[in-house]
């Protein structure tokens, strides 16, 4: 991992020694040092600040802890708190703030550590209106959020300035983004600004060739003078050298594995955004043989047949970490929300516990145990068959689940694929076990 960084203008100072610090700083007085804590220029490094030229779309792809969100803040701030050019003369500005979710978009672009309201001095500081969507700069410019859950809320409204945080993780990443930039229409210069940590998605890669786009990457490690110590130390032991650490810590695009079970486009080619009506839905468990920080995760997949006798992935809830009973209760909790009529786990490492467990949770829970006696590419196998004849559809972009899948080729040395095996277990028990069930209906 490539740890050469180009230092911010406050990284360069704290290189220097005490006495030339005092120097520095001894005429400052307490308004400049105040403004110094809000100047981005200062504590920005020269990857962070918005590039020259004349751009329509500055996408930012690089991995997690980067500094992206900040990004994305402090660039909204320019335009807003500056003059800016992007507006006409007297125009105060019109932004739209898009996340996967509105919980997204109001808990990390508005309301987070790096978000507008903990990073925009009190002079500036807008108002956040959580029933109205909308925040409220004292000149007047209105930022409002967007799900790209709803591709629709953004046919309309008409906007200066954009930006899309996480758009790689956008369950309807096409139709929000097409929207989006047909409402980018006001002012002389109207722009976006995408964040995201990178998926080998062919949208993402659509964008970063489109005519106007600006290309940012980054790895986590240029941010890792504002990154806990012991953070850099885990990633370090635990992702170095991995697949998911060349894309979640390094910023890589990654393409597919060579002699895996799937690839990117038999999930993307089929995923579909409207839940049908579905015959039957189970909650699929591949508990870990331990807990604690570094254990397995526990794999807890949600999946459904459809009454067109076609699969349907309807959810992740994976957890890495806990306790049995954490896990347990997480799994549970999926079988009330979805309604399923059956919870499969998979019992080769924990036997009669993994019941137990359950059971001191819900002690009617419709409950089926598994056992491997295959391998893991044996039994994955005709589920990926399943996927390449275009069965099986996500309902929604699983990233981790995903990634999992399209990079696991069953070579000595990967980490367990948990999402993978619950996967596995879940359309195994939907398409190979139809006659266990009564004929259910869900409207």
């Amino acid at each position: 991992m490539n740890e050469d960084v180009e230092l911010s203008i406050a990284e360069r100072v704290a290189c220097l020694g005490m006495a030339k610090r005092r120097e520095l700083f001894s005429e400052l007085t307490v308004g400049d040092a105040a403004s110094l804590l809000h100047d981005w220029r200062f504590w920005a490094r020269p990857k962070q600040l918005p590039p020259d030229g004349d751009w329509f779309c500055w996408l930012v792809v690089a991995g997690r802890g980067f500094g992206k969100t900040r990004m994305g803040v402090e660039w909204i701030r320019m335009n807003v708190e500056g003059d800016s050019p992007l507006m006409s003369n007297g125009d105060v500005a019109r932004i739209a703030l898009v996340a996967d979710t509105f919980a997204d978009a109001r808990d990390i672009m508005v309301e987070g550590e790096s978000g507008l309201l903990a990073c925009t001095p009190a002079e500036h500081r807008p108002v956040f209106e959580v029933s109205k969507r909308r925040l409220t700069w004292p000149n007047g410019s209105i930022a409002t959020l967007y799900s790209a859950e709803d591709p629709d809320q953004l046919r309309g409204p008409q906007h200066h300035l954009a930006w899309g945080d996480e758009v790689a993780k956008w369950s309807r990443l096409e139709a929000s983004w097409s929207n989006l930039m047909l409402g980018l229409r006001l002012g002389e210069r109207p722009r976006a600004l995408a964040t995201t940590t990178p998926r080998p998605l062919p949208m993402l890669r659509k964008l970063m060739d489109a005519e106007g786009t600006v290309v940012t990457r980054g790895g986590t490690f240029e941010n890792r003078a504002h990154l806990s110590p012991a953070f850099v130390a885990h990633i370090k032991e635990r992702y170095a050298n991995t697949r998911i650490g060349r894309q979640e810590i390094e910023g890589e695009i990654l393409e597919d594995v060579e002699g895996a079970l799937w690839s990117h486009a038999m999930i993307d080619d089929h995923r579909r955004n409207d839940v049908p009506v579905m015959e039957r839905i189970v909650v699929a468990v591949d508990p870990p043989v331990t807990s604690g920080r570094r254990s397995d995760a526990c794999g807890i997949i949600i999946a459904g047949m459809g009454v067109d006798q076609e699969f349907y992935v309807l959810g992740d809830r994976s957890i890495q970490g806990v306790s049995p009973e954490s896990w347990a209760r997480t799994a549970i909790q999926a079988v009330r929300e979805f309604e399923a009529d059956r919870l499969v786990a998979e019992v080769n490492n924990g036997g009669d516990l993994v019941e137990n467990v359950l059971r001191t949770i819900d002690d009617v829970v419709p409950y089926k145990s598994v056992r491997a006696s295959r391998s893991k590419l044996t039994r994955a196998e005709p589920v990926a068959a399943l996927y390449e004849q275009g069965r099986v559809h996500h309902l929604a972009v699983f990233a981790e689940l995903e990634d999992e899948l399209c990079s696991y080729g069953a070579q000595a040395g990967q980490p367990s694929p948990d999402r993978l095996d619950a996967l596995v277990w879940a359309i195994t028990e939907l398409a190979f076990h139809q006659g266990d069930y009564p004929q259910i209906r869900r409207i």
